[in-house]
């Protein structure tokens, strides 16, 4: 299994985090033990003392494709989720600042937490899907899947350009305007259109 994350999808959450607009999908990789199933806590690494969360809709592909058209990309996903794409704000800055890659502030074990996956079939327009991010029962992130730059086929015909998607792949789709830091006994709780997906620890 690999964690494909898009970044830059979300104009307002470019402009938090003041960016620049990309022309084409930003893409960055997990490692499969970055993988944190449901329920499991999160633990603050001890390099940061930054620790951000970036709440995203996630898709679980289904099947093998390699330069998959827009026009069939909807066949290559049979469920989604929300999860979090935790990331060490203060070590990527520091990366970013010497033009380095910043792997390590994305790619750490556990900092991809991902919650119960649902059938994609049980939302019928993916260009119209809310979701949200509670941080101790407040609402501190919310988007819809309308407000993306790039949609989830043309993630996925983008992506499969570079990468051969096999069953199992994860690929979080960015996320929007909100991100901000977690301390030790926060509680968090991810949500698609109200119904509880994903819930955690900060340890």
């Amino acid at each position: 299994m690999k964690i494909i994350c898009i970044g830059r999808n979300y104009v307002d959450h470019i402009a938090e985090l003041k960016n620049d607009v990309p022309d084409e999908p930003v893409i960055f990789m997990k490692p499969d033990s970055a993988f944190n199933k449901n329920k499991q806590d999160v633990y603050i690494p001890e390099f940061t003392q930054d620790l951000h969360y970036e709440a995203e809709i996630v898709l679980r592909i289904n099947k093998m494709g390699k330069h998959i058209d827009e026009r069939f990309a909807r066949r290559y996903f049979d469920a989604i989720t929300i999860g979090i794409d935790f990331t060490a704000r203060d070590l990527q800055n520091k990366l970013k600042a010497k033009g380095l890659p910043w792997e390590k502030a994305k790619g750490f074990d556990y900092s991809a937490a991902v919650g119960d996956l649902v059938p994609a079939d049980d939302y019928p327009d993916m260009a119209n899907i809310n979701f949200h991010l509670d941080i101790n029962g407040k609402t501190v992130q919310q988007g819809n899947t309308g407000l993306v730059i790039n949609n989830f086929n043309q993630i996925i015909a983008y992506a499969s350009k570079f990468f051969t998607l096999k069953k199992g792949d994860l690929i979080f789709t960015g996320t929007p305007a909100g991100v901000g830091p977690v301390a030790i006994g926060d509680k968090l709780e991810g949500y698609i259109e109200g119904k509880k997906l994903l819930e955690f620890g900060i340890r």
